[in-house]
């Protein structure tokens, strides 16, 4: 077995854009959950509407890229508020039940026929990224050394998704760190006290979670971007439970903890597919095909968090007094 191409192969995918768009949503469900104490299991709606605000504007609208990405921050605001007001007020088993199922329609539909001149449909949007690679400053070639490699177009798509990890990072360790950060993390605790001191619990709450929905849709844009198309079946539920599983995995309520689970999720993931396909293909396993791989993979990975949160359940660097939330 190789083990240097099985490291190239897990290295190149734990710091390449997926990893940094599912980063940057996963940071979005740490204001949610981690610091707030929403239950949200819908944050892949949040992606699908940042990504189709960015596909529909620049390829049904011809509108150009930076407008497509304010409409696909608007439309991730308008549907934070549509889920807020319908459910804050209300326990929080409430909200996890409503975002999953409202992440689930608005998938479907994005793929209905009858928008099929707008969304694309089934077949969704081709065509709209071009743009973006236009602004690509570095020039053509091969950046980095040996296996560690990459070309000019993947290098800037890394610098600019993993500039916006960057910036949202900082963004929350400033708001954490600040009088509403405080009285965020209150909230998750006991909203109870933190209403007895006058606070607008409802209003704290909303904020979150219009904020958590702007890190995902400005996720989902990236995502798309980086596909260069953009269907709806790209946003199945289990996308939500991806970023739930990597946000346990590097720790809520952390500032990097997303980052660092996205990081090692992807390394694991690609790492163990690398494995399994070496070991296959040279007939050391014998009992599976290629095509089983996939999900032997993710269950391998899943065996893996499984012992992680039986040994360490706030996470890699996450602390555990932030697995003893209160949520209501």
């Amino acid at each position: 077995m190789d083990i240097l191409q099985v490291l190239a192969d897990a290295t190149r995918s734990a710091i390449g854009p997926v990893a940094a768009a599912y980063a940057l949503a996963a940071i979005g469900l740490n204001m949610h959950f981690g610091y707030t104490g929403l239950l949200n299991f819908g944050q892949v709606g949040f992606m699908l509407v940042g990504g189709y605000g960015v596909a529909v504007s620049v390829r049904t609208f011809d509108l150009p890229l930076w407008a497509g990405f304010l409409v696909g921050i608007a439309c991730a605001v308008v549907l934070a508020l549509l889920l807020g007001v319908s459910t804050l007020r209300l326990r929080a088993d409430y909200l996890a039940i409503t975002t999953i199922a409202v992440a689930e329609v608005a998938r479907l539909v994005y793929r209905a026929e009858f928008l099929r001149d707008v969304t694309g449909g089934v077949y969704g949007l081709q065509g709209f990224a071009g743009s973006f690679y236009d602004w690509n400053p570095f020039p053509a070639g091969s950046y980095g050394f040996g296996w560690f490699s990459f070309g000019a177009r993947d290098l800037w798509m890394m610098t600019v998704t993993w500039g916006l990890v960057l910036l949202c990072s900082v963004l929350m360790w400033l708001l954490v760190h600040s009088p509403w950060g405080r009285a965020v993390k209150g909230i998750r605790e006991d909203e109870d006290a933190v209403r007895s001191l006058g606070k607008n619990v409802f209003v704290y709450k909303m904020q979150s979670l219009v904020l958590g929905g702007v890190f995902g849709a400005l996720a989902g844009a990236m995502f798309v971007i980086n596909q260069q198309t953009i269907t709806p079946d790209q946003f199945m539920p289990q996308v939500t439970f991806y970023l739930w599983a990597i946000l346990l995995l590097g720790g809520a309520g952390r500032t990097l903890g997303p980052v660092l689970g996205s990081v090692v999720m992807w390394f694991l993931l690609s790492a163990s597919d690398s494995v399994l396909r070496q070991l296959t293909s040279a007939e050391v396993i014998t009992f599976i095909s290629s095509s089983d791989i996939g999900g032997i993979r993710h269950a391998l990975v899943g065996v893996a968090l499984l012992v992680l949160i039986v040994f360490r359940p706030q996470g890699l660097i996450g602390n555990r007094k932030e697995m003893l939330v209160n949520v209501k």
